[in-house]
């Protein structure tokens, strides 16, 4: 524990010990998730779990059924509760030798609501708080929004709370899973529970547990840097007292990083491992800007870190839908690399690699000066018609539009695309905008496009006469105008597999 001696959140990242104390203890615990005013999810069993002295008697109940179990040696305890129907109010109870009531409790869809700095703004740093928060009457929306602790040590509770939707605490809720939330509670008509564990500036590694990252090559290079972060500190720390003003500082800069959002697995043992298992229908996500100088490595690490949420759940292949990266930085006056397009490529293909998930495109909708946009109504209404189309049969378009294949023909490329739902319907201006094209020097130029009958497009150059290559919206932030005609924009994309700016990064 040298490591960890003195750091920031030290009182927190001393709750993972909790277990150690309360295993001793005759009074049955349990971790923050649950509260009062907690939504469960319906329709599945759910999982109810903390802390008693071992081999004490353990009895849960709600609406009717009851649980006993007995905690080991360890003091652990779980139940599995039956399924339940939609509603409420319940009450929950725990008993063991002393009884627990958690009062208020409703039964509907819970949703995580994770990532990073997008995904934790809130309601009062959008798009019209004031106006937000007036009609924000819905005792039938509740949040529980998580504290940001980086450990390597599993944290076992933290000490937030459920509330209720009310214009008073609204303002403190994510943006985008309140706007998510609410689309999906006035659609189904059910309570609506959202567990809020964003933390701003977080990279994908530190969501996933390290032995994971362990296991696989491609992370030795990043998990290296790491390793000799943490040698230093220890061998600062041991210096004690005897530290130069120069080592002062290198120890309080170390010590920030070793407790921050970056250290792999620090958010995974942090924030994640205390809620690790409630039941939940499925999970959103707004994350990327933080790895995008390392985007193809992302192709990998997302599935991966998607991959090791579902395992450790235990909920199967639950659904997972995430936000593409929206247009940021200056508008660039000709075609060009760019990181950020990388990692949208890497965001979309996860889609084709796991099943269950799906992608939210707001290329439209970010701002060039802003990194966090400030419309996360719209956000949460595309990551909505994915959950309402695909997890409750609601028939909705939900998937933007994207490329399929191309052909080459008399000196002019011709895309097919899945998902234009209704046709097409260019933004502004009755011509495609965005695209540009290349020929085997792989130097691109904008490109004329044209709607065809059939809904293909075509696109051409008199300065490429012979091209290999079509790229859309393949800037940080492009100049595009292509939305299919249920309003949802194309996603950006590249016809070529050639090596990008980000091949190379560990």
């Amino acid at each position: 524990m040298a490591l960890w001696r003195g750091m920031r959140n030290w009182a927190l990242v001393g709750m993972a010990l909790l277990g150690l104390g309360q295993a001793v203890q005759a009074d049955v615990k349990l971790p923050n998730i649950f509260s009062n005013h907690m939504v469960l999810q319906h329709g599945q069993k759910n999982k109810v779990w903390g802390l008693a002295a071992a081999g004490e008697a353990v009895t849960v109940s709600i609406d009717g059924q009851s649980k006993q179990t007995v905690a080991a040696a360890d003091g652990k305890w779980h139940v599995m509760l039956d399924p339940l129907a939609v509603g409420g109010p319940h009450e929950l109870k725990v008993k063991g030798q002393n009884e627990i009531t958690f009062i208020d409790v409703l039964v509907g869809e819970v949703w995580i609501c994770s990532g990073q700095s997008n995904m934790q703004w809130s309601v009062n740093a959008s798009n019209d708080p004031d106006l937000e928060k007036l009609t924000a009457k819905n005792p039938k929306i509740r949040m529980i929004n998580f504290p940001q602790v980086g450990t390597q040590e599993p944290i076992w509770t933290h000490d937030r709370k459920w509330m209720v939707c009310t214009p008073e605490n609204v303002g403190g809720f994510s943006a985008v899973g309140y706007f998510f939330g609410r689309q999906l509670q006035q659609t189904l008509d059910v309570p609506v529970g959202l567990i809020n564990n964003a933390w701003g500036g977080s990279a994908a590694e530190a969501w996933v547990r390290r032995d994971l990252l362990t296991k696989d090559e491609k992370y030795k290079p990043m998990l290296d840097r790491w390793a000799a972060m943490e040698a230093r500190y220890a061998a600062l720390e041991a210096k004690g007292a005897g530290l130069t003003d120069d080592e002062k500082k290198q120890h309080a800069q170390l010590r920030g990083q070793l407790g921050g959002n970056h250290r792999p697995a620090n958010i995974y043992n942090g924030v994640l491992s205390s809620h690790l298992g409630y039941g939940i229908k499925g999970a959103i996500w707004y994350q990327g800007e933080s790895n995008a100088d390392r985007a193809y490595q992302y192709r990998d690490l997302f599935p991966l870190m998607i991959k090791n949420w579902r395992d450790d759940w235990g909920q199967g292949d639950f659904p997972f839908y995430w936000v593409q990266l929206a247009d940021f930085t200056g508008e660039r006056p000709e075609p060009g690399d760019s990181n950020w397009a990388e990692l949208r490529e890497a965001q979309t293909m996860t889609m084709s690699k796991l099943p269950n998930t799906g992608e939210a495109v707001i290329i439209d909708i970010g701002e060039g000066k802003d990194i966090h946009p400030m419309n996360k109504v719209d956000v949460g209404r595309r990551l909505a018609r994915w959950a309402l189309a695909k997890d409750y049969g609601v028939k909705i378009a939900y998937h933007s539009p994207q490329y399929k294949s191309m052909e080459k023909a008399a000196g002019q490329i011709v895309l097919t695309f899945d998902h234009v739902d209704g046709g097409w319907r260019p933004f502004d201006v009755p011509e495609p905008r965005g695209f540009a094209i290349a020929g085997a020097d792989k130097k691109f130029v904008w490109a004329t496009a044209k709607i065809l009958p059939d809904g293909k497009i075509a696109v051409s150059s008199d300065k490429v006469p012979e091209p290999e290559s079509v790229r859309y919206g393949w800037a940080n932030n492009p100049v595009v105008n292509m939305y299919s005609r249920a309003g949802l924009p194309l996603t950006p994309f590249r016809t070529d597999d050639w090596p990008g700016i980000t091949a190379t990064n560990k």
